[in-house]
């Protein structure tokens, strides 16, 4: 629900969509970037120019976004999870540059665990016209609206909610699912003609990671199957991708940026990989998802979103909820339990399940 005050408030503040200039602020990872493609749309449907306000870590993500003009990059130092020093000569000059975009609205995106007040503070000392967010806590005169969900949603449908109570409606005949900029580059040199599976092995966070010794055993088992597995990772993750593609996989690491990922995502059967950046953007190509998930944070809000899936690992482990970073349970049973075999099974599931 939002404030009634605040609901009252007419989407006309800034004028028509002709003159409507409009930010969206998403701050840390690529994958929750891609998950607020929706919302993006939804705001880019009423708006002339759209600002996409992003960490690092999601620049990329944000440049494939369908309505996003304009990316502006900020590390905050209340989200990065490596924060850097707070300088006022920083904070100075990113509120100089978003003055001088002369928003009319911004959308500031968060997860449930995140506080918006700290962008909001920001954003109204840039003279931003009017400011959303959803907020747990009061937020005085930083929000002019302020949200408030009960349900436990995903988070597309999260930042969905937030843009209509702002005013702000998908068009018609957007379904509301995740999406990239298309056409997107031709990676046939990467991937080949044939078909192909895609396995990626690492993670953002070490514990949504499936270990490397099941990813290379699973490699073995798809290939053993008559599958031919790609490997994918960043360049920082090439050992992890030579190790796990052995001797029957491709090794892809290191040789694809977001948009070429997109691109061998997008050509795959099924997507094999952990609660991470490129779960969110092989549903973003439309391709389904055999998700490693360890329950640090709930699948209702993080699992792959409107596409095919299988969930893999015991959600009711003891590491649930706990949204450690580094598992906090020896041995982090709730993925390395899971086989091979069991990923096999789920890959061919949903293969045969998508071609019906």
């Amino acid at each position: 629900m939002s404030d009634d005050g605040a609901a009252r408030r007419s989407l006309a503040v800034g004028g028509g969509r002709e003159a409507r200039r409009s930010l969206v602020v998403r701050l840390d990872n690529a994958g929750d970037v891609l998950l607020a493609g929706p919302a993006v749309r939804a705001v880019a449907a009423h708006s002339a120019h759209v600002t996409m306000l992003v960490g690092p870590r999601g620049e990329a993500a944000a440049r494939l976004l369908p309505g996003v003009d304009e990316v502006v990059v900020w590390r905050a130092p209340w989200v990065d999870l490596q924060p850097p020093p707070v300088h006022r000569g920083e904070i100075d000059a990113l509120v100089d540059r978003l003055a001088a975009g002369r928003f009319d609205d911004a959308l500031i995106l968060t997860s449930f665990h995140q506080s918006p007040l700290p962008t909001a503070l920001l954003l109204r000392l840039a003279g931003v016209t009017r400011t959303a967010a959803i907020s747990v806590d009061y937020p005085g005169a930083l929000l002019d609206v302020r949200h408030r969900l009960d349900d436990d949603v995903p988070e597309a449908e999260r930042g969905l909610s937030l843009a209509r109570a702002a005013g702000f409606a998908l068009p018609p005949g957007d379904d509301g699912r995740l999406a990239v900029r298309t056409p997107l580059p031709d990676v046939r040199h990467l991937t080949g003609e044939d078909r192909y599976v895609v396995l990626h092995p690492g993670a953002s966070v070490p514990a949504r990671a499936w270990p490397g010794r099941r990813c290379a055993e699973a490699v073995e088992e798809l290939t053993g199957r008559g599958w031919r597995v790609l490997v994918t990772g960043t360049a920082g993750e090439r050992d992890l991708t030579d190790r796990v593609a052995g001797d029957t996989g491709v090794d892809l690491g290191g040789r694809t940026g977001m948009a070429e990922l997109a691109a061998v995502l997008a050509g795959a059967a099924v997507v094999v990989v952990g609660n991470t950046g490129p779960a969110h953007l092989a549903a973003a190509v439309r391709t389904p998802v055999v998700s490693l998930f360890a329950p640090v944070v709930p699948a209702a809000r993080w699992a792959p979103y409107g596409v095919p899936y299988v969930l893999l690992g015991d959600q009711n482990a003891a590491c649930r909820d706990t949204r450690a970073r580094e598992c906090p349970i020896d041995g982090h049973p709730c993925l390395t339990e899971v086989t091979a075999q069991e990923v096999a099974d789920a890959v061919e599931k949903l293969a045969i399940e998508v071609n019906r």
